[in-house]
């Protein structure tokens, strides 16, 4: 699949950083071919606008975001509050349709593996069924080897196809920090996934320049090997 499903342990993690740092290679490295972003569900104003400011990517915010709900909470929560429901056909349209314009698609989940999509689904439930290639960001900090744990048998259990595990340091962290808190030899050893790097700390967010060179200090080869780049 011309696609990867960026999630993460839960919110605040890094999966606008790896998305947005990843665009940014691409636009850099493989301008020749087309990009596709998408933040299929957005429950208030963020990730979707962030996309529109920083890249031009021919993509209505329909196209970026095709369920949108006012309220900042999980999608259920603030479907039921417009009288509406998390119509996952419309998503699943959208993608597809997308997929098949673009020769690349970046897909953005909403909150944790383990967030709500739906009543019934989660995060990784929607990865399974959708056989969708996944990447996982695991934020530099105390407890993230039990986090990364927990999130890879949560992976496994819904049949997701997790290519990598990339830390992020969500915070300014040192080199111990990093060492103490994320292990990447330990890391694996628990989970057998591979870790695909370490995002550090961005001042600028925003900076493109900077984003594509984070970028390419990870294994893009493994990350990125069904893009046939």
């Amino acid at each position: 699949m011309n696609a990867l499903l960026i999630t993460a342990t839960d919110t605040e993690s890094g999966k606008t950083v790896l998305t947005t740092a990843l665009a940014a290679y691409w636009q850099k490295y493989c301008s020749a071919r087309s990009l596709g972003i998408m933040k299929p569900i957005q429950s208030g104003i963020g990730d979707r606008e962030w996309y529109q400011r920083l890249f031009t990517l021919e993509q209505s915010a329909e196209e970026i975001t095709p369920l949108y709900f006012k309220a900042p909470l999980a999608p259920p929560i603030a479907a039921a509050r417009e009288n509406r429901r998390v119509d996952l056909a419309v998503v699943w349209q959208a993608f597809t349709a997308l997929c098949q314009r673009r020769d690349f698609v970046l897909v953005e989940a909403l909150g944790g593996l383990g967030s709500p999509v739906t009543d019934e689904l989660t995060v990784a439930d929607l990865a399974g069924d959708w056989h969708l290639p996944t990447v996982l960001v695991v934020p530099v900090r105390l407890g993230a080897i039990a986090q990364a744990v927990a999130n890879v048998a949560l992976a496994r259990q819904a049949r997701v196809n997790l290519v990598g595990i990339v830390l992020n340091c969500v915070q300014s962290r040192t080199e111990e920090e990093i060492a103490n808190w994320t292990p990447a030899n330990l890391i694996q050893s628990l989970t057998n996934i591979p870790i695909l790097g370490c995002l550090p700390y961005l001042e600028n967010p925003a900076d493109l320049d900077q984003l594509a060179q984070i970028a390419s200090d990870l294994d893009l080869e493994r990350l990125l090997a069904f893009a046939k780049i």
